[in-house]
């Protein structure tokens, strides 16, 4: 086991989910933006319209700028973030899909030198050439997110790997196919909110409604394919994943609101867009863009509590990363039964001697160290926590009566058991009692 990263007021799943909100945004906007830059160019082109050109400049700079500055950033927070908060099963994705990253990072250093040189050389180049930029970029990053979405989908649904441990069996997973086309529909929203913004800034009044106009079709579109797919995604769910909205009532909750907010995304599509095109203007564009933000926010939300108590299905627990079963052709042995014999400490390889048993003298700093690996994941400790506080949640109890929390955390469909012997869980429960009652 790694060192845990303890953060007392949030959690470390929490900042995970943040910074990857916050990329959803610029890396989706990146893989959809082109295709309707190339229709544009090609419209441009084949009509003999250079007036449109105009947008195609501010469109594309609008891709470099945001996608490949504010995007990048993000996506090292991502690395950064996962590193830290879940380093086993970093490290078991990039095990088993290392050569599919690889690839994915080829056609992502595609897409950086297409984008700059599609930006440069426009106008400079003959027209024909500059097109085939524009499609080198469009299929590079849409390519990257094939390769992305597998690799996502088998955390939530393995499926024969378990059998096989093949590359590809893990990859084309039941819920790969409904969630490529979830998040090919939605790229085509997403980009089309900024082509609005985009074209919004347009000198020609006629060119700055028909690029409007264009940009709703394609955005009112892309929701709808995106409504049909998810639909098909959620009926591909687990059985346990069904069972578990019926548990967790908030999972239902994040696909309301971001069914509400797509609902609102598309009434801008059909006002600004289509009905109203020449209201459209930047500050509304903007408003558009955080409700595409809440909902990418929900809907996240969603996909990644569908897959609790686990962090990769059936695999791998969420909050203490520990293997739960076995996978004979990876040669991988479930880890929980060992854990409860021997203690959960015995895995704890960096802590200093003095913690490795536990005494009178540190049972509760041995009891803080298994509630960080075990519960902080998903839990922020302080009582003025904003995720699930323990020290709130377990007010007023005593000792004995945590412990017996601990036991049957088990049965919960939504968490994993706390692992680890009697003397690790009176620890734990006897730090708990300590910031429940404080």
């Amino acid at each position: 086991m790694y060192p845990a990263w303890l953060l007392p007021t949030l959690s470390s799943a929490f900042i995970i989910a943040i910074v990857a909100v916050f990329h959803i945004l610029p890396s989706h906007f990146a893989t959809g933006a082109l295709w309707l830059g190339v229709y544009v160019e090609r419209k441009a082109i084949k009509e003999n319209r250079p007036e449109l050109m105009e947008f195609l400049k501010r469109f594309s700079l609008l891709i470099l700028v945001f996608c490949f500055v504010y995007g990048s950033i993000t996506g090292v927070g991502i690395w950064f973030a996962s590193a830290a908060a879940s380093p086993r099963a970093i490290s078991t994705l990039i095990h088993n899909y290392v050569w599919g990253w690889a690839t994915e990072w080829v056609f992502f250093i595609i897409e950086i030198v297409a984008i700059y040189a599609y930006y440069y050389t426009l106008n400079r180049i003959a027209p024909e050439h500059h097109l085939r930029i524009g499609w080198i970029y469009a299929w590079g990053a849409w390519i990257s997110m094939v390769i992305i979405t597998g690799i996502l989908a088998f955390m939530l649904t393995p499926d024969k790997w378990f059998e096989t441990g093949g590359f590809f069996d893990g990859f084309f997973n039941s819920s790969y196919w409904p969630q490529l086309f979830t998040r090919t529909a939605f790229m085509f929203a997403i980009a089309a909110t900024y082509a609005m913004i985009a074209a919004s800034r347009v000198s020609n009044l006629e060119v700055r409604k028909e690029i409007t106009r264009l940009a709703a079709k394609w955005g009112m579109a892309g929701l709808i394919g995106g409504a049909i797919f998810s639909s098909w995604y959620i009926a591909k769910l687990p059985e346990t994943t069904k069972e578990l909205m019926n548990a967790l009532p908030y999972l239902k909750h994040m696909l309301i609101a971001a069914a509400v907010l797509g609902v609102m995304v598309f009434l801008y599509f059909a006002i600004f867009g289509m009905a109203k095109p020449d209201l459209s203007n930047p500050i509304a564009g903007v408003v558009a863009v955080v409700i595409l933000f809440l909902a990418i926010g929900a809907g996240e939300s969603f996909r990644e509590g569908a897959r609790r108590p686990w962090i990769i299905g059936g695999l791998m627990y969420g909050s203490n990363q520990v293997i739960a079963k076995d996978v004979p052709a990876k040669g991988v042995k479930s880890e929980v039964d060992e854990i409860n014999e021997k203690g959960f400490l015995s895995r704890l390889y960096y802590l200093p001697e003095d913690l490795r048993k536990i005494t009178d003298g540190n049972k509760l700093e041995v009891g803080k160290v298994l509630v960080a690996h075990q519960c902080a994941g998903c839990h922020s400790l302080k009582r003025n926590g904003l995720i699930r506080p323990l020290a709130k949640l377990l007010s007023g109890m005593e000792e004995d009566e945590i412990k017996d929390i601990l036991d049957s955390l088990g049965d919960y469909s939504y968490m994993p058991p706390f692992l680890g012997t009697d003397e690790e869980k009176e620890a734990a429960a006897a730090y708990l009692a300590k910031i429940a009652n404080e």
